[in-house]
């Protein structure tokens, strides 16, 4: 909630139980809010919520498809939280009409966060923060972008810039990418957490059983998918073994 700024008109999409809408309008960083949902049964419960708070003049709640439960230039801050990054950006690619007036996304991918980052970059959207949090044994990432032409601090060139990375007393030096800032984050990787560093430990345990399952394939493609999880697991233990050597 952090995130939202002072004054903001809201649309929280697939917002379940409004709690978000409600928190926000009562902590008085929302003027006026819409608690968008596609179901019928987290409908009602986003309904009762507001009734229940008393904050019926100040949120709407509606049924629609993604965006589609907004009009063009009604609301400057969007919420989508809860869904996998593919679903989130494909909610953002069909509602585009609606994001004109959109100051800024709050975005909470349960997975996919790189499609996600790669449907920003495509957009002109420029990643202004990037959080990652551990909560009931899960780790999620909140990605909070800005339009690239108003963005306060960098644009998507910058951000994204490949770079040699020299970090450690030995002096060891890993190359960032585009594509591994795109996988792993620009912003996380320039002050890593021990979340972050969780989540990609777990990350590489997930692709070696990834790799064993491809490296007993018969299939002709199962030796090239097999080089390119190896070199990409290189890449991300590189980076993770500096960074621990830097919190050393």
């Amino acid at each position: 909630m952090e995130q939202i700024p002072p004054g903001s008109r809201l649309a929280d999409i697939g917002s379940d139980h409004a709690l978000l809408p409600v928190a926000a309008v009562q902590a008085g960083l929302v003027v006026k809010a819409v608690a968008g949902e596609v179901n019928q049964g987290p409908l009602q419960a986003a309904a009762k919520q507001v009734a229940e708070a008393g904050r019926g003049d100040d949120i709407s709640v509606r049924l629609g498809d993604g965006l589609a439960v907004i009009s063009p230039g009604e609301v400057d801050v969007i919420t989508i939280a809860g869904m996998g990054g593919s679903l989130i950006a494909s909610i953002l690619n069909e509602g585009q009409d609606k994001l004109s007036e959109v100051k800024r996304l709050i975005l909470q991918p349960n997975v996919g966060e790189d499609l996600l980052r790669r449907w920003l970059i495509d957009h002109a959207w420029v990643l202004v923060s990037e959080l990652i949090i551990e909560e009931d044994g899960k780790i999620y990432e909140i990605l909070t972008a800005v339009p690239e032409n108003s963005s306060p601090v960098r644009s998507n060139e910058e951000l994204y810039l490949e770079r040699t990375w020299q970090t450690g007393e030995a002096g060891d030096v890993v190359s960032l990418s585009k594509d591994l800032l795109i996988r792993m984050g620009p912003w996380l990787l320039e002050q890593p957490s021990e979340v972050f560093i969780a989540k990609w430990e777990g990350e590489l345990a997930k692709m070696e059983g990834i790799l064993k399952s491809v490296s007993s394939s018969q299939l002709a493609s199962a030796e090239a998918k097999a080089r390119e999880l190896n070199e990409e697991m290189k890449q991300i233990r590189e980076v993770l073994a500096c960074l621990q050597k830097d919190k050393r």
